[in-house]
């Protein structure tokens, strides 16, 4: 279970402090758009800041940098074999060892969240949904439109409370 506790540390990390939240993907290539699937509802929450970087976050830089947040999350597709619309968070040094260059994104996650580390003190994060399919002019599977669901509820429960609903979380 050391996994487990390892991820419920770094959720309760992640809660600490402000942060924006960065949707990456691609929308017509399935359970690639589920960042900014997230990203989007979190922004209609009024959750702010969040930008929608789709595939060049390259382009948001100094906007994230300038932001105010202390934390940077980036909401993306990721591979790491679990069951689809499951959730992993990694934070930069993670990063840079587990994911060092390769990205579909013209930078890699890892270089921008040096970056931003670097030039603007912040703490970086991605927080990865594992895709069920990565299919050309298809939507959200069932599993990454449920986990889209869960992570609003649970990253923006007091928008949930006020709009009359019941909130829940992870």
């Amino acid at each position: 279970m050391r996994g487990a506790a390892e991820q419920s540390n770094r959720w309760r990390a992640l809660r600490r402090e402000p942060a924006c939240w960065i949707g990456l993907g691609n929308r017509s290539l399935g359970d690639d758009g589920v960042g900014v699937a997230l990203a989007e509802r979190l922004a209609a929450r009024g959750v702010r800041p969040v930008f929608i970087a789709g595939t060049n976050p390259e382009r948001w830089t100094s906007r994230i940098a300038q932001s105010g947040a202390r934390q940077a999350v980036f909401l993306d597709a990721v591979e790491f074999g679990g069951e689809p619309g499951s959730v992993a968070l990694w934070e930069g040094a993670e990063l840079r060892s587990r994911f060092p260059q390769i990205s579909t994104h013209k930078l890699s996650l890892s270089a921008l969240a040096t970056f931003l580390e670097r030039a603007a003190g912040m703490r970086a994060w991605v927080l990865g949904v594992q895709p069920a399919a990565l299919t050309s002019g298809a939507g959200l599977s069932p599993a990454a439109a449920k986990t889209v669901d869960l992570l609003a509820d649970w990253i923006a429960p007091e928008r949930i409370e006020t709009a009359g609903k019941k909130g829940g979380g992870l």
